[in-house]
């Protein structure tokens, strides 16, 4: 198997996990501890070969916990402003492609950034909804009423990312150490 199809089989799987912590999360009541962020970048960071699955794959992940959300429960998957969410996670999977190697202190500031910039973005999203009204001081108080969401996110997205991307480097070494002893 290519080198580039083992990258795709790790990241698809260990993106699955990173759905289903999603999903138990909302379920624990842990909001925006999830490492949602960390996940759009660890793709664009990985399959920088393909970058339309890059997008694709964090983008599908926030639809398919999106669509759980929507009809198996009572926490609303689809509201205004998700769009900005989305936009998000295409802002940390492109961020991720701009990662030139992937070591430790590159993965923890990308991850930082990545968190900043869904804080940011999904934030506007809430203010562009109106919920706030559409004031400066609305769009202060949207950001003031968010901190405690950013100090989650942040949490969620170290945990996550350093686990995405620890997880990756383990299962790569496997991978390629399983492969060097067929080839011997």
């Amino acid at each position: 198997m290519k080198r580039s199809n083992i990258n795709i089989l790790i990241a698809v799987s260990l993106i699955v996990l990173a759905v289903i912590a999603r999903v138990i999360n909302a379920n624990l009541h842990l909001y925006n501890f999830v490492p949602m962020a960390a996940l759009g970048l660890f793709t664009g960071a990985v399959i920088k070969d393909r970058k339309a699955l890059a997008f694709a794959i964090p983008l599908a992940g926030q639809l398919v916990a999106d669509l759980y959300f929507q009809y198996f429960t009572s926490t609303p998957g689809f509201y205004q402003g998700q769009l900005f969410n989305y936009a998000a996670l295409g802002g940390a999977a492109l961020l991720g492609l701009t990662m030139k190697q992937i070591k430790p202190t590159s993965v923890l500031a990308y991850i930082f950034g990545a968190s900043t910039l869904f804080f940011i973005v999904s934030n506007f999203g809430f203010f562009a909804s109106g919920y706030n009204g559409y004031s400066f001081a609305g769009l202060v108080k949207t950001y003031i009423d968010a901190i405690p969401f950013y100090r989650n996110t942040i949490l969620g997205d170290l945990i996550g990312g350093v686990a995405l991307f620890g997880a990756y480097f383990v299962a790569q070494q496997l991978f390629i150490s399983k492969a060097q002893k067929v080839k011997a």
